[in-house]
């Protein structure tokens, strides 16, 4: 039942990112996500970087992706305001090529509260008219159950991510049009 869920969910976002799951195993994961946006890289990356406009508010700790952001420098956070001085770091900002690569380290979400690490990076091609972005989110550690159980999920919300990137870049608004 629990596959057959998230390959439902994986295919309602497949018109909106090509998604994929390149490799799991009980001790890690890797997932790649890429779609082209009508846009210029630079543009592209501005939004990409102002994340709490696009991102779901199902994927945030406090219920609000407004409350997030990224701070685009080395050593810089993926981070979560919960407010009165509380928060998340969410990834660690350890390498920036503006306009070309984003990559963050850490666990994402729940990812976060296991024994795992990851190494997400963000990749930017193109020129001023349309903009490839690919999000590849390579996870390693321990988990009882597993990590390869969990890689489908997290592919989803990366896939979802994108989405929603796409759509916020291409319509100022980040919920993905239904493609028929």
């Amino acid at each position: 039942m629990k596959k057959t869920i998230v390959a439902v969910v994986l295919g309602l976002i497949a018109p909106l990112a090509n998604a994929e799951v390149t490799d799991a195993a009980a001790n890690g994961f890797t997932t790649v996500n890429e779609v082209v946006i009508s846009a210029g890289r630079a543009e592209a990356w501005v939004a990409a970087t102002t994340v709490g406009s696009w991102w779901s508010s199902d994927h945030t700790v406090s219920g609000d992706a407004s409350r997030l952001s990224i701070q685009p420098v080395t050593q810089g956070c993926f981070c979560e305001s919960l407010g009165e001085q509380a928060g998340v770091v969410h990834l660690v900002v350890t390498m920036v090529n503006p306009t070309h690569m984003l990559r963050m380290t850490g666990g994402l979400g729940p990812l976060g509260l296991m024994g795992v690490d990851g190494n997400m990076t963000w990749e930017f091609a193109g020129d001023e008219e349309s903009t490839r972005v690919r999000f590849t989110y390579a996870v390693g550690g321990y988990s009882p159950s597993g990590l390869d159980e969990i890689a489908p999920a997290v592919d989803f919300v990366m896939g979802e991510a994108l989405g929603r990137l796409k759509a916020y870049v291409e319509t100022g608004n980040p919920e993905p049009v239904a493609v028929d």
